[in-house]
């Protein structure tokens, strides 16, 4: 098998480019974080809490409403229930997907909590969240 020089000569002319070019955005970042140096520190305990928090977020989002085999979001389903007294069932709503009901499974069917209790619920559930990912997180 044979490779044309002009083939090569191409590959070789991308990769000097791509060298050049974020040799170029290293440098420009450089002067910028020299010319700005309001750079704010936060304690690694605050960027712990801020991760905490974003991992709650993304649990309450995303695997509380899907059908998940996951531990701890099968823990905090099950904590919440024994606090509220009820089994709760969350699903977004089908037209838009953005709005989050919160039924309560009853004998006979589901029947959507009150705007009070679904505030109540919602409020209880972030203290879970963040306490559970909190104890699990290294």
């Amino acid at each position: 098998m044979t490779i044309k020089t002009y083939l090569a000569n191409n590959v070789l002319y991308e990769y000097k480019k791509e060298l050049n070019q974020t040799r170029r955005i290293a440098r420009l970042k450089r002067i910028l974080r020299q010319n700005n140096q309001d750079y704010v520190s936060i304690s690694s305990q605050a960027k712990r809490r801020q991760l905490v928090e974003q991992i709650s977020k993304e649990i309450i989002e995303n695997f509380l409403t899907s059908e998940t085999n996951n531990p701890i979001v099968l823990e905090i389903k099950s904590d919440l229930e024994k606090e509220m007294q009820k089994q709760l069932v969350f699903k977004y709503a089908p037209s838009n997907g953005e709005e989050l009901y919160i039924l309560e499974k009853t004998d006979k069917d589901l029947k959507p909590v009150s705007r009070e209790e679904k505030n109540q619920i919602l409020q209880k559930l972030w203290e879970l969240t963040i306490k559970k990912v909190d104890q699990t997180m290294l």
